[in-house]
């Protein structure tokens, strides 16, 4: 109580209130690591007692959490401010002002809370009422000190730390497959099971082209990567995570440069708060530090801009370039190759079809502004003509692309040995290891060499896995017979057969047109009848094609008129009458083609509409010539009958044959009239005979 006599500043009304002791360190690194600090900010906890407090709440949620700008919101000092402004403080201390606030913002919000609710600050050496002028003034020396202090802390690191990486010495770890030598140069890793695992996922996507399937061949064929541990600086070696192959492969280290800043860091106001937020990943060139030919490279720098170009274009969104993207298996085999001849945009295919086969490339123009498409057509035609061509310009290479399958048959599973005999060096020598341990324990100490026995036998079981699965290998090793190898070559020969063979997947006409063809523009003619194709091969050959433009199922479909006339005629007619119809009036079939029995059969089937291959016999009605020969007059006689008005004839349509009923023939005037034709020769319409009307019989 010494100090309470002495200090005026300390009065009842703020013994009557509780004390708080805020505890803060920076990062999660500090509270580790900086013991001391803890125990010294802790020990303030009995200053604040020896002033005369009895109740004393120690408030240490924000150890690891930073104070300056931006930085998250910290429970532990919301919770001081609220406590003070419910009056229930009479003293906030800490070992250091700097532990409370980095910013001016925080430090006046404190200061001004206190200054209302009558609440002394405290810290290792003074007492501060913020009523007093003086300790309100060195108060906010001391917080400006404060922040200030920071920002020179952090410009005084941060530019040492950009010095030194513009200097290519920055290293926070080396990228997996790196190590230091003596004189700190980066060079390979020592361990060649490490370089070659490295060199191999680069392989694998040079061959795959995909970043997804890279890893899923690692995960078919159970191989190992390593990667860098999270504690300690042992490498561990696991079945990669595609992250890890994506990491891999995107990073630049490995093609030799060095790079300081893809990520920067920037402050945001996001909810009336300021936020860091990381960056997303910049292009190597673009970063604030870029060394070319830094160090040793896996790859060169050429490489690993085309791998980055796949990966980049590896998406199924639209703005990606698809002649850069991933192969999948659909049957439009020029996804990504074809170029809207009339607005320069790249068509993409849909697939149609029961089964959803049936590829058909769009350009969608202005479709997306209310407009039209462009051009739009059938992808399988289009497919096979630009097919031949192919064919033309590498079918000579075929005997080499033959040789080429002999050797990757023979190599099949050569890298996946590789990998495992390198494992099986590396387990050899951890299980020598292990053993040299064991037998150096003294074997009356069974504490120590029951375990160490334990680890050596595990070695064991691990290095006689590896082996059988080497043998295993070496026995599904596939090697080819003469008679087989006699095929492949002769592949080469006939090219074009093993094209058009159902056994030749999609996939790898995809690849083969994407490695001989850089763009095909294709437009059409003014009567949009022609398709005009201008191929542009790698290299820079040029080649024109022209065909018919493939027509889509609305385009080919059967006319309404058409579809009409052939629903009135089935009720009765045959199918081989209503096509000679159909072609009197001039119709044609969706893809122009003339009418016959068959197409009218396949229309009607296509359109449910019942029918039959020949006309049905109707007792009813008979047409006009069946008529003439019931009634026993010509042909003329009946058409005379029914153009005075006395016989009523029908037709369904146009050219369709005429209909006259039975019951007509026989009833008046029509009998009377026939009769009177018989009997005197003369044809009789209106009740008597004209003057110049010739007999009909002698």
């Amino acid at each position: 109580m010494t100090e309470l006599l002495h200090n005026p500043k300390i009065k009842p009304e703020h013994l009557a209130r509780k004390a708080i002791v805020y505890l803060r360190q920076s990062s999660e690194k500090q509270v580790r690591q900086n013991k001391e600090s803890q125990l010294l900010q802790y020990a303030m906890a009995e200053r604040v007692r020896a002033l005369g407090w009895q109740e004393v709440e120690i408030i240490n949620n924000d150890l690891g959490s930073s104070a300056g700008l931006a930085a998250a919101q910290r429970e532990g000092f919301e919770r001081v401010l609220s406590s003070v402004a419910l009056g229930e403080v009479g003293i906030v201390g800490s070992r250091e002002v700097s532990r409370l606030s980095r910013t001016d913002k925080d430090w006046c919000r404190l200061l001004e809370v206190c200054q209302i609710f009558g609440t002394l600050i405290a810290d290792e050496q003074q007492v501060y009422d913020l009523n007093n002028l003086d300790d309100q003034l060195v108060l906010g020396i001391k917080g400006t000190l404060s922040v200030v202090e920071l920002k020179v802390i952090r410009q005084r690191m941060l530019a040492g730390q950009e010095a030194k990486a513009r200097r290519g010495e920055l290293f926070k770890r080396l990228p997996i497959g790196y190590a230091r030598d003596p004189v700190g140069k980066i060079m390979f890793h020592p361990d060649r099971r490490i370089c070659e695992a490295i060199q191999l996922v680069f392989a694998k996507f040079r061959e795959l082209w995909s970043v997804r399937q890279t890893f899923q061949w690692f995960r078919d064929h159970d191989l190992e990567l390593p990667v860098n541990p999270i504690q300690g600086t042992r490498l561990i070696w696991k079945v990669p995570s595609q992250s890890l192959i994506r990491d891999i492969l995107r990073n630049p280290f490995y093609a030799g440069a060095y790079v300081w800043g893809r990520r920067p860091v920037t402050t945001l106001l996001v909810g009336g708060r300021l936020e860091k937020r990381q960056s997303a990943m910049r292009p190597a060139e673009e970063c604030r530090v870029f060394i070319r030919d830094h160090h040793v490279g896996y790859i060169d720098w050429a490489t690993y801009e085309e791998n980055q170009r796949m990966i980049r274009h590896n998406s199924v969104n639209w703005e990606g370039d698809e002649s850069m993207a991933a192969i999948r298996a659909g049957q439009g085999l020029l996804v990504g190759l074809l170029r809207c001849g009339h607005c320069g945009r790249k068509l993409h295919v849909r697939y149609w079809g029961g089964r959803g086969t049936h590829a058909r490339y769009l350009c969608k123009g202005d479709y997306d502004d209310g407009g039209q498409y462009c051009i739009g057509f059938g992808g399988s035609s289009v497919d096979r003509c630009v097919g031949q061509e192919l064919l033309k310009a590498i079918a000579p290479l075929g005997v080499e692309a033959s040789l080429r399958a002999l050797e990757e048959l023979s190599a099949v599973g050569t890298a996946q040995c590789t990998a495992l005999s390198r494992k099986l060096e590396q387990l050899v020598y951890e299980a020598r290891k292990a053993f040299e341990q064991y037998d150096a324990v003294d074997a009356r100490n069974r504490l120590a060499a029951s375990e160490l026995e334990r680890r050596w036998n595990g070695k064991l079981e691990e290095i006689e896995a590896v082996k059988q699965r080497l043998s295993s290998l070496e026995t599904e090793r596939y090697s080819l017979s003469p008679e087989e190898e006699i095929r492949i070559r002769s592949m080469g020969d006939h090219f074009a057969g093993v094209w058009q063979s159902n056994h030749c997947p999609p996939t790898l006409k995809k690849m083969i047109f994407r490695t001989a063809i850089e763009e095909i523009i294709v437009r059409t003619d003014q009567d949009k009848k022609n398709l005009e194709l201008l191929i542009h091969w790698k290299g820079g050959a040029h080649t024109q094609l022209t065909m018919e433009r493939p027509r889509s199922v609305t385009e080919t479909a059967t006319p309404m008129e058409a579809l009409e006339i052939i629903r009135r005629m089935a009720v009765r007619y045959g199918d081989d009458q209503i096509a000679s119809v159909l072609n009197r009036r001039g119709y044609s079939t969706g893809k122009g083609k003339r009418w016959n029995q068959t197409r009218v059969a396949t229309a009607r089937r296509n359109h449910s509409i019942a029918g039959q291959k020949r006309a049905l016999h109707d007792p009813e009605r008979v047409s006009l010539s069946e008529a003439a020969r019931i009634c026993g007059v010509s042909h003329h006689t009946i058409q005379r009958l029914v153009e005075a008005g006395l016989l009523k004839c029908e037709q369904i349509t146009p050219r369709a044959p005429w209909e006259v009923s039975r019951r007509d023939l026989d009833a008046e005037p029509i009998r009377s009239v026939i009769e009177g034709l018989h009997r005197t020769g003369k044809l009789i319409l209106q009740g008597g005979c004209a003057e110049d009307q010739l007999a009909l019989f002698t």
